[in-house]
């Protein structure tokens, strides 16, 4: 026996020369990780890539292999240049913080390096356990099923797919959608991901709805009645409403319990895009906003974002698991299933989804759940409302800013406000204080439009912001204002 693996290590290529060596090697990648997120409440938020960063990036492949010590050296120049969201004042888009802890669940998957598209070991039996926890964070019942992909975008893939398949009998797995005539429809604010998701599905996106919002920017319940009859009348076969748990803009809930009840009483299926607040289940702040949402035919959202799981990791949930597999499930000769050995463990995750090669992504999931606790995960969003909530005050407070919208879960929309401009010479001054407080590294927050307004847009969804960090980011903005109206010809 000992001759044997003698003999595996003497062939295996890839394989460390000295394990002791490389044991040090993997110590010193950890702790200069560590230190990373240890300081990450210091220094700029972002930082452009230098160019001699992107050179050794580019030498390093083509100048393959290189020695330990350059790699070494390679990974730790990368190391400044991410997207910014680790620090407590990157407040753009919804992006999540991640956490240190996340670290030690992937080495374990990479240890592990398991397949999860099917076949009977671990990396199932985690998935399928977290599958049945998310169900039951949603009152949906035992007979749910789930699966992990990389994020609402997938996720809304998976879910319409399973709604499309359904309102066609499921010929269209073999024949196709053309003359379908299916229809859809969504708030006005909903994220592009659905529009998307008919597009990749064959219906296109024109088979979307935008429907009106109300002032709360949710969707207008009357006129989504009134464009599923418009439809109907047409001849147009209305199949899915999507409902929105957060939107993009201002982070508004739609009521979800109206549009439950209309979905229901038109025999549509019920979708729901939580890319960030179904999170909010977990807590008692934003659990109320949420009445409805158990009543959905499927829900996608995202770990990685309000609850902080690295990325990435996204999430579909759908009610009728026999209509999910339904919509999926191909088991040829080669992935024949088994009762017994390797090819038991059915009903396999690819059955649920497009990827039979899937990584162990349930872990890091299940991991941080384990490690943090669903009260702990939902105190920090109640935590992250109510800096928003404060947010919204200092700039209701201050003459210089205007509030655009109203604050409904973790987004504020507001802009810097200078007398004798126009509309557009406003949009164009906020779009240039968002630059540069990017540029100068002291906060990023993103834009967007509110009633055509260009609004400076915070997102907290960051368990490491403090009340300091939103006061600093104001004074920021009221010191580099002068600077953006002096280069727009304002001053």
């Amino acid at each position: 026996m000992d001759d044997d693996l003698t003999d595996l290590n003497a062939k295996a290529s890839l394989e460390p020369e000295d394990w002791t060596a490389f044991r040090r090697r993997a110590h010193e990648t950890l702790d200069r990780a560590l230190d990373k997120l240890e300081q990450a409440g210091t220094g700029r938020v972002w930082t452009p890539v230098p160019e001699s960063v992107d050179a050794q990036i580019e030498k390093a492949l083509s100048a393959s292999p290189l020695g330990a010590d350059a790699v070494n050296d390679v990974l730790r120049s990368i190391l400044p240049y991410g997207v910014g969201n680790t620090h407590p004042r990157f407040l753009g888009w919804v992006h999540g913080s991640g956490t240190p802890f996340g670290l030690l669940p992937a080495m374990i998957e990479a240890a592990i390096n398991a397949n999860c598209g099917g076949r009977d070991h671990v990396g199932l039996r985690v998935e399928r356990a977290l599958s049945d926890w998310v169900a039951q964070q949603f009152g949906f019942p035992k007979t749910a099923s789930g699966l992990v992909v990389t994020g609402t975008s997938m996720a809304t893939v998976v879910a319409m797919k399973v709604a499309r398949d359904a309102a066609l009998g499921f010929a269209s797995r073999e024949a196709g959608v053309d003359g379908s005539k299916l229809v859809a429809y969504s708030s006005a604010e909903a994220h592009a991901c659905n529009a998307r998701a008919l597009d990749i599905l064959g219906l296109g996106t024109s088979a979307l709805r935008k429907v009106p919002v109300n002032d709360a920017f949710q969707m207008d319940l009357s006129a989504l009645k009134a464009a599923i009859a418009e439809d109907r009348a047409a001849g147009l076969v209305p199949f899915a409403i999507i409902g929105t748990a957060g939107t993009v803009n201002t982070g508004a809930i739609d009521e979800l319990s109206g549009i439950a009840d209309i979905a229901e009483a038109e025999g549509l299926w019920f979708h729901i895009d939580g890319a960030f607040a179904a999170s909010g289940i977990l807590s008692e702040d934003v659990a109320p906003k949420l009445r409805g949402i158990e009543r959905a035919d499927s829900i996608a959202f995202d770990f990685h974002k309000w609850l902080h799981v690295n990325y990435d990791a996204g999430f579909v949930l759908v009610r009728n698991e026999a209509l999910h597999r339904q919509a999926f499930s191909t088991r040829p000769d080669y992935l024949k299933a088994t009762e017994r050995g390797l090819a038991a463990g059915n009903p396999w995750p690819v059955e649920y989804g497009p990827e039979l090669s899937r990584g162990f992504r349930a872990l890091k999931i299940w991991a941080h759940i384990a490690e943090f606790g669903p009260e702990r995960l939902g105190a920090a969003i109640s935590d992250n409302c109510q800096l928003v909530r404060t947010l919204a005050d200092l700039v209701d407070a201050t003459a210089s800013f205007e509030r655009l919208a109203t604050v409904e879960t973790s987004i504020c929309c507001f802009r810097y406000v200078a007398d004798g401009l126009s509309a557009g010479d406003l949009d164009a001054l906020n779009e240039e204080i968002v630059i540069r407080l990017q540029e100068t590294g002291v906060a990023a927050p993103s834009t967007t439009r509110v009633n055509g307004k260009l609004a400076i847009r915070v997102n907290i969804t960051n368990h490491r912001t403090r009340e300091s960090d939103l006061h600093l980011l104001l004074d920021a903005i009221k010191a580099l204002a002068p600077e953006a109206l002096e280069k727009l010809g304002k001053a």
